[in-house]
């Protein structure tokens, strides 16, 4: 029995006749009459009986029509539920960034987000780069905002921005925001760092780095949260490297710097399953996400 046989003989059920149906379903009235003809054979039961042109159905094809009509009520929803219209995609949407991302980047974006898709469940998830990746490639998150590099083949990367990172030195006087500096390579040999953890995609960017100038950092503590490291480097823990717009129009007790003849860049990117069937929600906020995130 098959989804195709309910249909042809709910088509005749309803007008009574196998060419009006067969003109329904769009067969011939042959390929109608052998389909009812096989899914009898298979019920083991007659379904109609010819009264002139009609055919009347039997008491088991009132009692098939019902359950039929339920089978078909039921993938219509499924399929339904499923349909690649964004604009009527209701299922919960699982968004994911990092912790400093969301804090100095994304406050409007998701505003402005809410705004677009008032009917979309958006659910945010804060994560690493490194969970953010494994959790695109088990389907626990549609869309992810990520550091780059990201070397998966089965991930889609739409690039957004860069992001300077900058150095930061500890000052015994409050120093206004903006005001960045210049410092050489060799004024940090044996100075003491604060850094994200060696695992994070951050800390290796900032390691690749440090191998570019020709530095060994003296690393003495980690910390995953940038808001710490900032509150460690003001108490004089040591120096640090964080993303510029975490610091931009602040007062505080360090001084932001960059290293004379270099300069240390991350790359942001939005990332989504690579999939031969992509949920078309997911690939109209990503559109949405890089128009409003884009470089101005």
């Amino acid at each position: 029995m098959t989804i195709r046989q309910l249909e042809i003989f709910l088509a005749v059920m309803q007008f009574a006749s196998v060419t009006r149906a067969a003109e329904r379903v769009r067969l011939s009235p042959g390929a109608v009459s052998l389909q009812l003809q096989h899914l009898a054979d298979e019920l083991h039961t007659d379904l109609f009986v010819r009264s002139g042109n009609r055919f009347v159905p039997t008491r088991e094809a009132l009692r098939l029509a019902e359950r039929a009509g339920e089978v078909l009520g039921q993938l219509r929803e499924i399929q339904h539920e499923y349909q690649s219209d964004f604009s009527t995609d209701f299922r919960p949407f699982h968004f994911a960034t990092g912790t400093t991302t969301l804090i100095y980047r994304l406050g409007r974006p998701l505003r402005l987000l809410r705004t677009q898709y008032p009917k979309t469940e958006i659910r945010v998830s804060v994560l690493t780069t490194e969970e953010i990746v494994a959790g695109l490639l088990d389907r626990r998150f549609d869309l992810g905002l990520v550091s780059l590099p990201v070397r998966e083949r089965n991930l889609k990367i739409m690039p957004l921005y860069e992001e300077e990172l900058l150095l930061l030195r500890p000052s015994r006087v409050r120093v206004r925001g903006g005001q960045v500096g210049s410092i050489r390579p060799g004024e940090l040999a044996n100075v003491p760092f604060l850094l994200y953890p060696k695992q994070s995609n951050m800390r290796s960017v900032i390691d690749r780095f440090f191998r570019e100038i020709d530095l060994t950092p003296k690393v003495v503590m980690e910390a995953a949260d940038t808001e710490a490291i900032k509150r460690l480097v003001e108490s004089g823990f040591g120096c640090s490297i964080l993303p510029e717009y975490a610091l931009r129009g602040q007062s505080s007790f360090f001084r932001t710097l960059r290293i004379a003849g270099h300069r240390l860049i991350r790359r942001q990117a939005l990332a989504m399953p690579r999939t031969a069937h992509p949920r078309k929600l997911t690939e109209s906020i990503a559109e949405f996400l890089q128009s409003v995130l884009a470089p101005r």
